[in-house]
């Protein structure tokens, strides 16, 4: 299974910022801890092209990012300040994502230990997501002629409307997104299937509410699914409002594992949100979605 990583994907951010910018080195020793992932499974996210990102985000705004000509209050609607990192990131979470899907094409499975940005629309990124990898990396296969379907599966706690408002109309693509109803972007955008959920819902009816929603996903017969298993609906999550369990999150994963495994459907993971305090239980849970993928995949 190749996993992608980046060294840029660690962010230094400013003292008592809220996003936790250490956590993807956390997860990637983690891994490598557990024997998870292998040294040998572990690729380099390469950095995305002008082409792959001007499919779906305005070459200006790629433009404003990569030369940071960005404005402030632009910036400030991502929520992180302007660097040549960010650029960079950016660009190797695109990438990586491309590269992820490409393998999961090949093997089965694959993965990237970032990513998940679905708030980034067309010309604009927003809740610390600059360039959108799912639907960079989805209009990618499809012009490539590597995938002539595709299915989005969303379980980020907050919605996804960036995947919504760049993929909207294709008849080509299937986003399903389950997630917190109260919760931000507090403007959603309507997925092919939107899922909201109450405040505090636990284990029990979110994975009830879950099972009746993949099969649409299936029935739309992807060649690819891409799986954004976000953690942040766990209970200990400063941004959630839901209340998972790690057992819960680790049944989530494994159910849309199994469905993608019996379904003969690729699946390419990114890990999404994760913001607990500390940062260890969004970790140990970004770790679980692994642990499923070996249960399940061997």
């Amino acid at each position: 299974m190749d996993v992608y990583y980046s060294d840029d994907f660690d962010l230094k951010l400013p003292p008592g910022h809220r996003f936790p910018g250490e956590k993807y080195g956390m997860l990637r020793r983690r891994l490598l801890a557990a024997g998870l992932v292998s040294p040998s499974e572990l690729k380099a996210s390469p950095p995305a092209t002008d082409a792959d990102l001007h499919r779906a985000h305005d070459p200006a705004y790629v433009a404003s990012i990569e030369d940071g000509t960005i404005a402030p209050a632009a910036m400030r609607r991502i929520g992180f300040p302007w660097s040549l990192q960010i650029a960079r990131r950016a660009r190797a979470t695109c990438g990586g994502a491309i590269a992820a899907a490409r393998a999961a094409l090949r093997d089965g499975i694959a993965g990237q230990l970032a990513g998940g940005t679905h708030h980034a629309h067309y010309d604009f990124g927003s809740g610390y997501c600059v360039f959108n990898d799912f639907a960079v990396a989805a209009l990618a296969l499809l012009s490539a002629g590597e995938a002539a379907r595709i299915a989005i599966i969303d379980l980020d706690v907050h919605q996804g409307d960036g995947n919504a408002a760049i993929l909207a109309g294709r008849e080509d693509v299937f986003v399903l997104s389950v997630h917190g109803e109260k919760n931000f972007p507090f403007r959603k955008v309507a997925s092919n299937l939107d899922v909201a959920l109450p405040d505090g819902t636990e284990d029990e009816d979110y994975l009830r509410a879950l099972d009746d929603a993949l099969p649409a996903a299936f029935d739309f017969r992807p060649d690819i699914v891409l799986f954004q298993a976000g953690v942040d609906p766990l209970k200990e999550d400063r941004l959630g409002r839901l209340s998972l369990s790690q057992e819960g999150l680790y049944a989530r994963d494994e159910m849309v594992l199994t469905a993608c495994r019996a379904a003969g459907v690729p699946v390419s993971m990114a890990i999404g949100g994760g913001y607990a305090d500390p940062i260890d239980a969004s970790v140990e849970a970004y770790a679980g979605a692994y642990r499923a993928a070996r249960a399940v995949y061997g």
